[in-house]
């Protein structure tokens, strides 16, 4: 008979493989946008966005999204993988790719694993590759800032950019409304020997 621990084990593994990751999210993206964005795959059961402490708070979001199915998982995951998937407007296109059972804060224990944690003295021979790596995820993290910046700071262009095109042309479509509205259509129209029709 399995025992308890198991069960809510492969229970976890279930729902992991029915899950997607998605990352590179706006942060104006909200629960409902992700809901209706990717709901034409299946039923969204849950969505949990993964909180970031280390950077601030206008960085791209990630988030993990519980489907129904594992197909639905899948594609989404192929969906997203091969076509640009933009939500809320953005300049930025999500990316998404299966879920993995490290990336849940709530996991269960697994059965039978073991976790061994220990100092390390600068006599010990691990000592130097701990420090060594130590330094890496440093510099990775100060490449990783790097980047987001630039990338943040491009959106901010394309997004003012986006803004001034859509003012443009909100300004279109007010002055031909005018010219629709008082008239003068028409009268150029007669003027001309244009047909101007209502509709």
């Amino acid at each position: 008979m399995e025992s308890p621990a198991k069960k809510e084990y492969a229970i976890f593994e279930q729902k992991v493989k029915r899950t997607v990751y998605i990352d590179n999210i706006s942060p104006q993206v909200t629960d409902a946008v992700i809901k209706t964005a990717l709901s034409q795959f299946g039923t969204v059961v849950s969505i949990h966005f993964i909180p970031n402490y280390v950077e601030p708070s206008k960085i791209p979001r990630c988030a993990l999204v519980e489907m129904a199915k594992q197909s639905e998982a899948e594609a989404i995951v192929s969906d997203m993988n091969n076509y640009p998937f933009m939500m809320s407007g953005m300049p930025r296109p999500a990316r998404a790719r299966l879920a993995v059972a490290e990336m849940f804060d709530d996991r269960p224990i697994k059965p039978g694993r073991k976790i061994k944690c220990r100092w390390l003295d600068k006599d010990d021979p691990d000592f130097e590759v701990a420090k060594k790596l130590k330094q890496l995820v440093g510099k990775h993290a100060s490449e990783a800032s790097f980047l987001l910046k630039n990338q943040l700071e491009e959106e901010e262009k394309l997004a003012k950019q986006q803004a001034e095109v859509l003012k443009a042309n909100y300004k279109k479509y007010e002055m031909i409304d005018g010219v629709l509205a008082d008239g003068a259509a028409r009268r150029l129209a007669r003027h001309y020997n244009f047909n101007v029709l209502d509709d």
